[in-house]
């Protein structure tokens, strides 16, 4: 007579010692994000994090701002080239730069890391990576999750996902009602690609053009997986550095949509955002996108940021420090266009000319 087991939450395929073990090995990077409104309160494992809010007493009146997000299909690119570390600089960003547009100071982070299989020090990784945008952007990781899907995904398979407090002077709310007529629209940098549009990307260099990760691409001067990898800039200190030193009227993050797009989302009805594409050279990597998937250049624009990560509008006699203090803090920035009067036939932003060579 043949013995029957009864079933268990192992042979169903969820490994709660796995997931222990993952705790601790991440515990030595989220030590690194503590601020001091978190410092002593409770610590990775608890059922909640834990903010001092005693800290806001300094703020007048205190605007909590939130945001939330995830990285979208590189984590695809990640799982493929095995290299976990870095997409948590691409979760952090694409979730405290959302929060600097309303001029808010990034307080605090939790994640969500969804997987088929816990592998403790794969988890460990991608929140180390999650642990280091945190240091960037000046916010603590004050706790997350991490959930096991067997069945649901496939053993290498993960998600992750990210949510985002920070809090903002009610007085220095940053929006559309602040931007005038005459104001410079200030480019800063973006890295690459960022953490957008990577459902075109990879079907354009996988899908058709036949490419693989390992390729060497003269252009990026590294494999394309590599160049597909690099983090997204984290512009959050950067930006309330601005506004310590100079007057800002506004910001917007350039993700999902394109420059134009998002740049139209914080311009105010009766004002157009006119941007000049002679004033910089988008990255080879955009240029390879269009060329090996025949992406028209509209398409392009809609989909990826085409070399501008983060946009400053400030006042045309702010432009200069605004500048210097950008340059100081190594950004690479320069004046993209200006704000005018709309037009009866004119959205809120639009991109003009044909970019520099």
């Amino acid at each position: 007579m043949s013995e029957t087991t009864g079933a268990s939450y192992a042979a169903a395929g969820v490994d709660i010692e796995a997931g222990d073990r993952a705790v601790e090995l991440m515990k030595e990077w989220v030590k690194k994000t503590q601020r001091p409104e978190v410092a002593g309160l409770g610590g990775l494992g608890g059922f909640a994090g834990l903010f001092d809010a005693s800290a806001l007493k300094r703020y007048e009146r205190p605007l909590l701002a939130s945001a939330t997000d995830g990285v979208g299909t590189k984590v695809d690119l990640a799982r493929k080239m095995g290299v976990y570390d870095t997409i948590g600089h691409d979760l952090v960003g694409m979730v405290v730069d959302d929060l600097v547009v309303c001029g808010a100071e990034p307080l605090f982070m939790t994640d969500y890391i969804c997987v088929g299989k816990v592998h403790p020090e794969r988890v460990a990784a991608i929140v180390k990576g999650i642990a280091e945008g945190c240091v960037l952007a000046g916010c603590a990781l004050v706790g997350g999750e991490t959930a096991e899907h067997p069945g649901l995904l496939g053993a290498d398979d993960f998600d992750v996902a990210g949510a985002g407090t920070g809090v903002v002077e009610a007085d220095l709310l940053l929006g559309p009602d602040r931007i005038r007529k005459g104001d410079a629209v200030i480019a800063m940098a973006s890295s690459g690609l960022h953490s957008n549009g990577y459902s075109l990307v990879r079907h354009v260099f996988f899908d058709r053009a036949g490419w693989s990760l390992d390729r060497q691409v003269e252009e990026f001067g590294r494999t394309l997986g590599e160049e597909l990898l690099e983090p997204t800039k984290i512009y959050s200190l950067d930006c309330l550095a601005l506004t310590r030193t100079t007057e800002v009227h506004g910001f917007s993050h350039v993700t999902g949509g394109g420059l134009a797009n998002n740049l139209a989302r914080v311009i105010p009805d009766g004002l157009h955002a006119r941007v000049d594409r002679s004033t910089w050279t988008p990255g080879a990597v955009f240029d390879l996108v269009g060329k090996a998937g025949q992406v028209e250049q509209l398409e392009l624009e809609k989909t990826l940021n085409m070399g501008v990560g983060m946009i400053a509008i400030v006042p045309a006699e702010s432009v200069d420090v605004a500048l210097t203090t950008l340059a100081d803090r190594g950004i690479d920035s320069w004046v993209a266009g200006e704000i005018t009067e709309r037009g009866a036939h004119t959205s809120g932003a639009e991109l003009v000319g044909g970019y520099a060579r």
